[in-house]
């Protein structure tokens, strides 16, 4: 079978498809999987260069979001069987033995694209809006909105019932954030504060989303109304930002820094609701994964390439 491997560090064209065997048969609590499709994000951009807080010890295997069919069940093994639909925690790869816990069942009604492009996108996103105390009629601003988290959180915020000012680098990705729902769309060129502010009426946005950090950070704290919260989640503008202490006492603001995977290793109870949560949202047609690329799972390195040079919109899922 085929698998993608990233045998050293490096931009995407170090990366490599291998011809492998099998993997053997699941154990006791394993599954058998066919991988269908698989998600391609930032972090694993950031994980061949060598880039992410979590260092990833060569060679490995890039990836985790996945969909595909169970092929075969261990012994003892009870939440799915052979033939069932499922997301799973798997990389790139073709077939994966994986433990039962890291498999769900797929509703019929979802693809195994949207499966495969939706769990770390949108539990990130309903996991920091739960941080900032989203409130249906709140004012929702979003930048970074027509990458894979950015979007994802106008889609969830739209169905928590927030006015969403999507803030996005192109005009096609302004498009698709108003597809998703966006009450209004900004370019990503500075100044965007008097344009918020004009929006809300001199008050300001009650959550900031802000994927980007540095001087985006900078003028969001100018943009915030009085007890808003900002949601730090990374900082693809190149810069970590510094919260002046005198600006959030000025606002009584709040900056929350989080990531949806120390709550999983902290909380993985509430994690798991959550997953439950969306899916039901998404079985129902309540949210929209959005896939800009697809792509073979032999174009692996293409597929971070796409996200490097920002040509994404939502997501690459490896087909």
């Amino acid at each position: 079978m085929k698998v993608v491997v990233c045998e050293r560090l490096g931009d995407p064209d170090v990366l490599v498809v291998r011809d492998v065997a099998p993997p053997p048969p699941p154990g006791p609590g394993e599954v058998r999987v066919k991988v269908e499709a698989r998600g391609v994000s930032f972090v694993e951009l950031l994980r061949v260069a060598g880039q992410y807080q979590d260092k990833s010890e060569l060679p490995f295997i890039p990836g985790g979001e996945a969909a595909g069919t169970v092929m075969e069940t261990g012994a003892g093994v009870s939440a799915v069987k052979p033939g069932d639909r499922v997301f799973a925690t798997a990389g790139w790869v073709e077939e994966a033995v994986v433990a039962e816990r890291q498999v769900m069942p797929l509703p019929a009604a979802v693809s195994f694209e949207a499966a495969a492009a939706f769990r770390g996108n949108y539990h990130t996103a309903y996991y920091g809006l739960q941080r900032a105390r989203l409130r249906a009629g709140e004012t929702l601003l979003v930048h970074g909105a027509g990458g894979g988290v950015g979007l994802a959180t106008v889609d969830v915020g739209k169905l928590l019932g927030a006015r969403v000012i999507a803030v996005a680098s192109t005009a096609e990705k302004r498009a698709v954030c108003r597809q998703l729902g966006a009450d209004h769309t900004l370019d990503a060129s500075p100044g965007f504060r008097d344009r918020v502010r004009e929006l809300t009426g001199g008050r300001g946005a009650d959550v900031i989303f802000d994927p980007v950090g540095g001087d985006v950070f900078d003028e969001s704290m100018r943009a915030i109304a009085p007890f808003g919260r900002i949601l730090v989640v990374g900082f693809v503008g190149g810069r970590a930002a510094l919260a002046k202490t005198n600006h959030l006492l000025i606002k009584d603001a709040e900056v929350i820094g989080y990531t949806a995977g120390a709550l999983q290793r902290h909380d993985p109870a509430w994690a798991r609701r959550n997953v439950e949560i969306l899916i039901d949202w998404l079985a129902a047609g309540r949210l929209k994964p959005y896939v800009s690329h697809r792509l073979p799972l032999e174009q692996a390195a293409k597929a971070l390439q796409v996200i490097k040079d920002r040509q994404v919109i939502g997501k690459v899922v490896l087909v």
